[in-house]
């Protein structure tokens, strides 16, 4: 059973910065390439950022490149993405999943970032 369960996210400042951890099990990591989703309140899902198996390949959403880091570790089953810059409208839930591409039906249960002064 694929698992994925979602970490690091709080309250920070505009212009603060937060690490998210998704740590992957019941599938091969290693062989997956693993994406970070959003969806603030009131909206759909927004893709953010995906990274290849082996991190040769990583896209970000114009909205949020120059600002966050996605990265992985594959002897730990680990995904992270570093938020920088932040701004209130990057507030929302973060989830990962191990969809390349939409609907990104399976994810964890998501760590709620908020942004605000």
């Amino acid at each position: 059973e694929v698992q994925l369960v979602e970490s690091g996210g709080g309250l920070v400042q505009p212009g603060g910065s937060l690490r998210l951890s998704c740590a992957a099990s019941g599938f091969t990591f290693s062989d997956s390439g693993m994406t970070w989703v959003r969806q603030a309140p009131g909206k759909g899902l927004e893709w953010v950022s995906r990274i290849s198996s082996r991190s040769r390949q990583i896209d970000y959403a114009d909205s949020v490149k120059g600002r966050f880091t996605i990265s992985r570790d594959n002897a730990k089953n680990m995904l992270y993405l570093q938020l920088s810059s932040l701004k209130t409208e990057d507030t929302a839930m973060y989830y990962c999943t191990n969809s390349w591409n939409p609907p990104w039906q399976v994810r964890g249960q998501g760590t709620q970032v908020t942004v605000s002064s």
